[in-house]
């Protein structure tokens, strides 16, 4: 029998604080390495430029240090604790997790953005601090603890899916009618990863911990498959890449940069199946702890990120301080734009106050007439920062709140991330609005376009709050022009289309 480890509570906890913060501006080595020869494949411009920003982006972030996505991510814990393992500590294991969320989240250098609500179906009270965070714990031989955490944004936890399939049923054919109704809320590209088998909740687990496996497609494809998990690795990965979807939903040949299958033993009657994807901000690590001190965490050499620059070349510079409807109008579905002016922020806590004071008949607290407005919830800025990370938040969730935005209040533009809902790209073209999206994956990189921010309205909303910005060369791309065009349609089916018709000549799958 191994010698009994003594695992101090302060290391333990100084150990996931010091993780959290590390993933929050580290994306794994892999991902960019994955990332990087996607975008050397890449033939859609609009797919390569928006990796671009991502690895532009990520080698900020790592740089910075500051958080790769302002979704910096409801927390994640996998334990594998030794059962020749003693805890000194007056805290349970889940305690010992959410204190070193608490750490990581307030912590004054790179403070972390607090998501997590209590009360989900009430108040929906955010927390402050990110806690309490998601542990699964597990007791294997050894005398060792084996923690892995992860950061996981709402955009891709949100369309995670289960599905009780029957026996008969085709895997391939299940996933294949799925990924079209993700659209991109998730962020393409990342990783999908499937659960088959066990039981509901078991398929969720397999899924969400191979999601934080080494990426290792490019491999099984020079080895070949060995077992069936295997076989449907492979096959998942070219059929979903031939989807055409592409890089933020954009159309491509990248929409997914690895594929990963577990499967478990089930009843005769099931055929349970989980598939999560990963986003663009995929960001986890795994540490060991054998009683020796609190884990040390090396950083990645800087040598790992390409270096590359924004090509702006073909975009348009549109100054947006007094333009009229008719004016950004003119601009048309797939245009690549610098928006410079100001600009007023809000999402969906918002939006539901001002749709009930428009109900009401109440004054709302701006004026939004040919104003454009931001779906964002930044990170607080640090040291010299007008604003922390800033990316885009899933747009369609403010669809419910289009309409009445667009027809009572002047709003003309609305920025956000991926594709909007039939009924609203209808709405917009009624309204003769525009609907632009920014980079998901590249908040960091968008923060720098902001000059100067003021709070507007609803402090008490924190993140959601409506901030007035002034940006200068914000980069964003029109995905819903006036007319009602609307790239995240006209592009995949390109894409699909030039994919399907040479497959001799477009390479889908790693080389």
């Amino acid at each position: 029998m191994s010698p009994q480890t003594i695992i101090k509570q302060e290391d333990f906890i100084a150990s996931v604080a010091d993780a959290f913060q590390y993933i929050s501006y580290y994306h794994p080595v892999d991902y960019i390495k994955a990332l990087h020869a996607a975008y050397n494949r890449e033939q859609s411009p609009a797919a390569k430029d928006a990796m671009a920003q991502i690895l532009i982006n990520s080698r900020m972030a790592a740089e910075g240090p500051r958080p790769i996505c302002q979704d910096t991510g409801i927390c994640i814990a996998f334990i594998r604790v030794g059962m020749e393992v003693r805890f000194d500590a007056t805290l349970s294991l889940e305690q010992m997790v959410n204190e070193g969320v608490r750490r990581a989240y307030t912590d004054a250098d790179n403070p972390l953005r607090g998501s997590m609500l209590a009360d989900p179906d009430g108040k929906r009270t955010n927390t402050g601090d990110n806690t309490p965070g998601v542990t699964h714990v597990e007791l294997i031989p050894g005398n060792t603890v084996e923690v892995t955490v992860a950061a996981k944004g709402g955009g891709s936890e949100n369309k995670s899916k289960f599905a009780m399939l029957l026996p008969s049923d085709n895997i391939v054919d299940w996933v294949l009618t799925q990924l079209p109704l993700m659209g991109a809320d998730w962020c393409p590209p990342g990783i999908l990863s499937l659960g088959i088998g066990g039981s509901p909740e078991k398929a969720m687990l397999m899924a969400k911990w191979a999601m934080m496996e080494p990426m290792n497609i490019h491999e099984l494809q020079a080895r070949g498959p060995s077992t069936r998990a295997e076989e449907l690795r492979l096959e998942l990965f070219a059929k979903v890449n031939a989807l055409g979807i592409g890089a933020q939903g954009l159309g491509g040949l990248s929409t997914v940069l690895d594929v990963k299958v577990t499967d478990y033993p089930t009843h005769a009657a099931s055929k349970p199946v989980a598939l999560l994807p990963n986003c663009a901000a995929t960001r986890h690590i795994h540490f060991t702890l054998d009683g020796s001190g609190p884990a040390k965490l090396e950083p990645p050499s800087l040598a790992d990120w390409p270096k590359l620059v924004m090509d702006v070349a073909t975009s348009k510079r549109v100054n947006i301080d007094g333009i009229s409807r008719q004016q950004l109008g003119e601009l048309r579905a797939g245009d690549r734009v610098l928006l410079s002016g100001k600009i007023l922020t809000g999402r969906d806590a918002a939006h539901c106050r001002l749709v009930e004071m428009m109900t009401r008949g109440e004054p709302l607290p701006t004026d939004f007439t040919n104003r454009i407005i931001y779906y964002v919830g930044p990170v607080n800025a640090v040291r010299d920062e007008v604003v922390g990370p800033a990316g885009p938040t899933t747009a369609s969730r403010m669809d419910k709140f289009t309409a009445p935005m667009l027809e009572k209040t002047g709003l003309i533009g609305m920025i956000g991330k991926s594709e909007r809902g039939a009924a609203t790209v209808e709405e917009i073209k009624k309204m003769g609005a525009t609907y632009f999206i920014a980079v998901g994956g590249a908040a960091y990189l968008v923060s720098k376009a902001i000059k100067a921010s003021r709070l507007i309205a609803f402090g008490d909303l924190g993140m959601e709050a409506i901030y007035e910005f002034d940006v200068q060369d914000m980069p964003v791309i029109v995905a819903v022009d006036s007319l009602g065009n609307a790239v995240h349609k006209t592009g995949p089916a390109e894409w699909r289309e030039k994919i399907a018709s040479s497959v001799s000549k477009i390479p889908v799958v790693v080389a």
